[in-house]
């Protein structure tokens, strides 16, 4: 049996569930991954439980639970809300899980756990505010301040992308709808999708952000074009964010912010386009890419035990 505490996180994805067990300054144990059957409550109940006791198993021990899902849990209703794995909706994950694994689960928004690990032991270390931002098939964002994550009182904070794209040209307005049901979010232009939709409205080929990264690489205008209209509209919406929470960092997340062409003179756009004379605000890659949500849920527990 193990005697040091461990925690254990466990991020509920679409299409696959992923757990690790982290040691008290963040080493990672044990890892473990398992398909998402999504459209079946209980067997997401049982996937969960089934990574967590296979983890502890395998360390020697019982550990701490935290939980990144999509969506959140109502504080009106007790029940998740929100999110686009629709069969978690309506229901009191935290509770279920609580009573499965008999002990007290802390869950988050998965886009919150990922600004948490970033924030914690990522590429915000050390800073006292960070925006997490996720570009990936959604885009979400979390905001952590001196190491907590900020919820709101509607648990809402951070969803930037159901906000409008700031200062929408006419070519862009009123932008497409999104599927909360309004036109113009952030989102709708943001996304991995939306990239690849409107690179394929530029040139009439289908290609993936990937791909189309490589095209602009390769020299082709088009992709090359989609890339720097895409940067723009980040450098926008971003430049909302500085007016609005003023963070010591941002940082960048999700499949989208692993194309180096976007970073290329994004924090310069970003000063031309936010309500300061200058700004000192670190726009970053994340650092700990795909495993930043997992590492974030099992950080929910509290930071790094340093000692005395």
């Amino acid at each position: 049996m193990t005697r040091e505490p461990f925690r254990i996180g466990v991020d509920l994805g679409g299409t696959k569930t992923e757990a690790i067990a982290m040691g008290p300054m963040g080493e990672t144990l044990a890892r473990r991954r398992a398909p998402t059957p999504a459209h079946d409550y209980a067997a997401v109940l049982a996937t969960i439980g089934g990574l967590v006791l296979d983890l502890e198993r395998e360390i020697g021990g019982r550990g701490s639970v935290g939980v990144g899902t999509p969506g959140v849990i109502s504080p009106r209703t007790g029940l998740v809300k929100n999110s686009n794995t629709t069969g978690l909706n309506g229901r009191p994950l935290d509770k279920d899980l609580e009573a499965l694994l008999e002990r007290p689960v802390r869950l988050e928004n998965d886009a919150n756990c990922f600004a948490l690990s970033e924030a914690v032991d990522g590429a915000g270390a050390g800073a006292r505010s960070v925006f997490g931002v996720i570009l990936g098939t959604g885009v979400g964002g979390g905001i952590v301040v001196d190491g907590e994550v900020l919820q709101g009182v509607n648990k809402v904070a951070g969803e930037w992308g159901h906000t409008p794209l700031p200062w929408m040209t006419p070519d862009e307005f009123p932008g497409r709808l999104c599927y909360c049901g309004h036109y113009g979010c952030v989102e709708t232009f943001l996304s991995g999708p939306a990239l690849a939709f409107d690179y394929g409205q530029r040139s009439g080929a289908q290609a993936n952000g990937e791909e189309i990264a490589a095209r602009a690489a390769a020299g082709e205008a088009a992709a090359r074009h989609a890339l720097e209209v895409y940067r723009d509209r980040l450098s926008r919406a971003l430049a909302g964010i500085v007016n609005l929470l003023d963070p010591d960092v941002i940082v960048l997340g999700g499949g989208v912010s692993n194309i180096d062409f976007i970073y290329e003179g994004l924090r310069d756009l970003v000063e031309k386009q936010a309500f300061s004379d200058a700004i000192d605000t670190r726009i970053l890659r994340n650092v700990h890419g795909d495993s930043g949500g997992v590492r974030g849920a099992a950080w929910l527990w509290g930071g790094p035990d340093r000692g005395s």
